[in-house]
């Protein structure tokens, strides 16, 4: 954007500098999650506050908050936590205020994708929240008038004077072009970075020239941690779902998915596919997965993964890491649709020799004789070596001079004598638009070595998430990477007609947003031997009653019901793809708990959409939370732990949580509340047992009525988990 962008140590200076390029009216556009440069958002928004005539509009995504409670027992609870995790870290003002309902009238936020559920009750969010594909959110930025965008990114390379993007691509890229296009019609616009040194620096596609920019702040000595999003806990149901879907991955395929505990649930199964397989072998098996589920066999397998998968997601989660570090993340895409091509069909390896180079000949993406043009192509794949060139129609490596023809045997030998490379050498084995995730994640992305961090790509997400678009990748090139795509996302519902209910309810409230579930979802029908898996627990708990997520119908959907596929619970897997309506319904009733599938049928059987003398069949009956507990029973407790990757809790913040979460039910109805009430005024609290738990709660000597009540309640909740254990010792 600017030949020699201005660098700025204080971030009241760069406002300034914002509001003498732009003017007084500011349209803000701030990356998805991580990317936001608090320092600079902070400033402009306090400015803004300070000021009333300087008009400041917020469009962005996920603005990250350290987690808060509302009871006095979660707020004792999340206070020492989020003091741990996020105390180093400056909090985002902004959101911060439409949290509180505090933002001044010259100041409004849009969203076009919410934390889950943060703002069901926050009416200005509701009004103000942009819905929109992922793909579409840059069309959409640059409708509503975005004139500043503001961009965290890793500092500059000191091979060059290039910054990284690191963590959100994802949409910047395309609005560096939309900006400068802005520019060269006169518009004004200003594209701001703020340096953290403890973004890692990330290559390719992410990084760019430090020109792109208008404005710098740097100031290393501010430098902040990067916002973490803790590890969670995955249940017994949310590792079958995982397991599940494990079993539908193809060897030598491609891979999206989500975060959360059924991603990491899912990512954890297939790295025992991989590096346990006869463990994961004797649960494929004890599932009966290929007789009750022909769609594993068809579509998935049960071996280790030889040639690798290959990563293409527009949300880079922590388990592509684990993925790579155990070695199943491994199959390298290359850029050139023609090389890929070959690749894909064995006529190219990874090793070179003189047959590359004639079955690139034959295929006629190189000539013979070589030339100039030939040999920069096949240097850039690490074919032939870099030091060769073209000279006067000769081929010159070091002190050799050769005859570039391929048809020549004494040529051909002394091509692969001096001049030919020994692997192909470029290829990705991630494509990624942003990351977000736990602190060692980020320290594991820090700690690539350059050939493995070169392995990675962030880019674009309409490279990733759109076939159709040219500015990033064409669609041959997209099609011939993607093979034996699996686009595994998460969904709230599903209705029985197969339709997927993701990002809202029925009375138009927005739970969170589509994000780029719909493009890929939509791309799964679209590529070849692609199929997208939709995941989702079969029940959840409402006012302490479980109430089911399979549906006959509801008022709103995210994927509609054309674009049906595969969907998996804990008790399996439907596929409804290419299916008649009366195999959907049966197939989602199939995997849905036992207590609502003759509910469920009998409301399908009603509208005509089963047969009336369909009968549920036995084997169908035992879909319940004691038979999924049952079957990961049959393997040791090991097998499928709570935290895989790792924890952010300390065991006693394990058994506190759990406690917690064990009131919250108990406490869900007012009889419910009425009668644990009774039961805590009850409760001895004099157990020694119980005061390294009270006093991690600061609840060891309370003083205040407030504090005696809340004791009381913990100790109940306590009881009723089973803390303390007779063994005195916590149980996680």
């Amino acid at each position: 954007m600017a030949d020699t962008p201005v660098t700025l140590a204080d971030a009241d200076a760069c406002v300034d500098a914002i509001i003498e390029q732009v003017g007084r009216h500011i349209i803000l556009g701030l990356p998805l999650g991580l990317g936001k440069p608090v320092r600079l958002a902070n400033a402009l928004y306090h400015r803004a506050c300070q000021d009333s005539s300087l008009k400041l509009e917020i469009v962005t995504a996920l603005s990250l908050l350290a987690p808060g409670g509302s009871s006095s027992l979660e707020k004792r609870f999340m206070e020492p936590f989020a003091k741990r995790l996020y105390g180093d870290i400056p909090e985002l003002a902004y959101a911060a205020d439409v949290v509180r309902g505090r933002l001044p009238d010259n100041v409004r936020v849009s969203e076009f994708f919410f934390k889950a559920g943060s703002f069901l009750n926050n009416t200005a969010q509701q009004r103000h929240y942009v819905c929109t594909n992922y793909t579409h959110a840059v069309r959409d930025l640059m409708a509503l008038g975005v004139n500043v965008v503001g961009q965290l990114v890793s500092p500059r390379s000191s091979e060059d004077d290039s910054l990284s993007l690191s963590c959100n691509p994802d949409l910047t890229l395309d609005l560096l072009l939309e900006l400068s296009a802005l520019r060269q019609q006169g518009k004004a616009v200003a594209l701001v970075a703020e340096t953290n040194r403890n973004m890692p620096f990330m290559g390719r596609d992410a990084r760019v020239p430090a020109s792109d920019f208008d404005i710098i702040l740097e100031r290393p000595s501010t430098d902040y941690p990067l916002f973490p999003v803790p590890h969670m806990s995955i249940s017994a149901p949310d590792h079958l779902i995982g397991f599940y879907a494990s079993t539908l991955l193809r060897e030598g395929g491609t891979l999206q998915v989500g975060i959360g505990s059924l991603g990491a649930a899912f990512v954890h199964s297939t790295i025992l596919r991989h590096q346990q397989n006869e463990r994961w072998r004797s649960l494929h098996q004890a599932l009966k997965v290929a007789e009750r589920f022909p769609v594993a066999e068809q579509c998935g397998g049960t071996g280790v993964f030889e040639k690798g998968l290959y990563g293409c997601s527009e949300m880079m989660v922590d388990g592509f890491m684990h993925l790579l570090k155990a070695g199943v993340l491994t199959r390298e895409v290359y850029d050139h649709a023609g090389l890929q091509q070959l690749v894909n069909e064995g006529l190219i390896g990874p090793d070179v020799s003189i047959e590359t180079l004639d079955v690139l000949r034959q295929h006629e993406l190189i000539d013979s004789p070589l030339r100039a043009r030939d040999i920069h192509w096949l240097q850039d794949y690490g074919i032939v070596d870099p030091a060769a060139t073209i000279r006067g129609g000769r081929l010159v490596v070091s002190d050799h001079s050769l005859e570039p023809d391929l048809d020549d045997p004494e040529c051909r030998r002394k091509l692969a004598a001096v001049a030919l490379g020994n692997r192909l050498k470029g290829g990705v084995v991630m494509h990624g638009g942003f990351y977000l995730g736990p602190n060692d994640f980020y320290q594991m992305l820090r700690d690539l070595g350059p050939a493995e961090r070169n392995r990675i790509c962030m880019t674009s997400v309409n490279f990733i998430n759109h076939l159709y678009d040219h500015r990033f990748g064409n669609q041959e090139l997209k099609s011939a990477q993607r093979g034996h795509s699996r686009f595994i996302n998460s969904a709230m519902m599903v209705t029985l007609n197969g339709a997927a209910v993701s990002d809202g309810l029925d009375d138009g409230r927005v739970v969170s947003g589509v994000g780029g579930q719909y493009n890929f979802v939509a791309m799964a029908h679209e590529l070849p031997q692609a199929r997208s898996i939709l995941t989702l627990r079969s029940t959840r708990s409402s006012k302490g009653q479980a109430v089911s997520n399979i549906v006959f119908s509801y008022g709103h959907c995210t994927i509609p019901r054309h674009l049906r596929d595969i969907v998996i619970t804990e008790y399996g897997i439907a596929d409804l793809r290419g299916r008649c309506d009366e195999d959907v319904y049966l197939g989602l009733i199939r995997i849905a708990d036992s207590r609502f599938q003759q509910e469920l049928l009998q409301q399908a059987q009603k509208v005509g959409k089963v047969a009336r003398e369909f009968r549920l069949p036995e084997d169908w009956c035992n879909n319940t939370p004691e038979a999924v507990k049952a079957a990961l029973g049959e393997l040791d407790q090991g097998t499928f732990p709570p935290f895989p990757f790792g924890c952010d809790f300390t065991d006693e913040e394990l058994v506190l949580g759990k406690a917690l979460r064990s009131l919250k039910s108990a406490t869900a109805t007012r009889r419910g509340k009425l009668v644990t009430l009774w039961h805590a005024i009850r409760t001895r609290t004099d157990d020694p047992a119980l005061q390294p738990l009270l006093h991690r709660m600061s609840l060891d000597s309370p003083t205040r009525l407030r504090e005696r009540l809340d004791q009381r309640l913990l100790v109940h909740g306590l009881r009723r988990i089973g803390e303390p254990s007779e063994s005195g010792s916590h149980s996680r």
